[in-house]
Formats: C-alpha cells, sequence, structure tokens
C-alpha cells in the first residue's frame, strides 16, 4: 500500500486537476456552460431518463439538476415529456439541437485535448484512462459513503506505564 507522503502528492495532484477542468471550461460556449455541458454529455451517452437519474449521475440534488435542466430547455436542446409510467414524472430527451450542440461540444473537447496531449503516446492516454477509471471506481458513489476518518488520537489515554 502506498504510503503517507505519496497520498499527499496524490491529493495535491487531484486538486491540480482543477486547473484542467477550468481549462476546459473556457472552451464552452458562452451559452453553454459546465453544467449544461454534463446534462447534454450524460442525457447522450446514456438516452432519455428522469431527472431523479440525472442528478444521481451527476451527483447533485435535485434543485441544481432543476436549474441545468431549465437552462437547457431553455435553449431547446432538450424536451421533457410526460413518463408514461408515472404522470407526476418527466423524461429528459435530446433534441436534433441538442444533439448538434452535443457533438459540437465533443468536437471541442477532443480538439484541445489532443492539443494539449500532442506530445503523449496513446499508452499513456490509455493508461490515464485506465487509471482514473479506476480511481472513479473507487470512490463508488461519493453522495452516499460517508467520509470515515480515524478517530483522533488522545495522549493522555494511550499512554502506557512505562512512557509516564
Amino acid at each position: 500500500m502506498a504510503g503517507q507522503a505519496q497520498f499527499e502528492e496524490l491529493a495535491r495532484q487531484l486538486s491540480a486537476v482543477g486547473a484542467v477542468k477550468r481549462d476546459m471550461g473556457r472552451i464552452l460556449p458562452p451559452d453553454c456552460p459546465a453544467g449544461s455541458a454534463a446534462v447534454l454529455t450524460l442525457l447522450g451517452r446514456h438516452g432519455d431518463m428522469r431527472m431523479s437519474k440525472l442528478a444521481e449521475l451527476l451527483a447533485v440534488d435535485m434543485s441544481v439538476t432543476s436549474r441545468h435542466v431549465a437552462h437547457v430547455a431553455a435553449r431547446g436542446w432538450i424536451e421533457r415529456h410526460p413518463d408514461p409510467a408515472d404522470k407526476r414524472s418527466r423524461i429528459l430527451r435530446l433534441t436534433p439541437e441538442g444533439l448538434h450542440q452535443l457533438d459540437d461540444l465533443s468536437r471541442r473537447t477532443t480538439h484541445l485535448l489532443a492539443e494539449r496531449l500532442a506530445d503523449w503516446t496513446d499508452e499513456d492516454v490509455g493508461e490515464l484512462i485506465r487509471l482514473m477509471t479506476r480511481l472513479r471506481a473507487s470512490f463508488g458513489d461519493c453522495r452516499s459513503a460517508p467520509l470515515r476518518l480515524p478517530a483522533p488520537v488522545d495522549e493522555e489515554t494511550t499512554r502506557t506505564p512505562a512512557s509516564t
């Protein structure tokens, strides 16, 4: 198992990934912020779905999901249809305009990654994908599993007679 120093360095590197995400956010069209792009991407990947499923995939609460959905719906990128199984729910579906927007986002992202990783080998990119996939799997659904930190050590109660 990795040691404390390695985990500390990993934490620093993961914090620095924010800079990569910000750079990727800069290529988004002005009317398509990151939350909207995530909605389009998930609908493109998983197909039609209920808002509750989208919230689960986004790992945010329903109020945040509702704002993202309202934004993309106002631009005509998705449609909301009544769920035949539950009339109180809505099924979200990409429109042709939404598919076009998703294609544009994909082109922009692919171009940026190809530009920034031009000096990486195919094997390097494949290894990064493999390791990031494994890292995400190790964390699972971060919303449902509370972080369990070790109990603080109380030096007064852990002293042995020999150490006093």
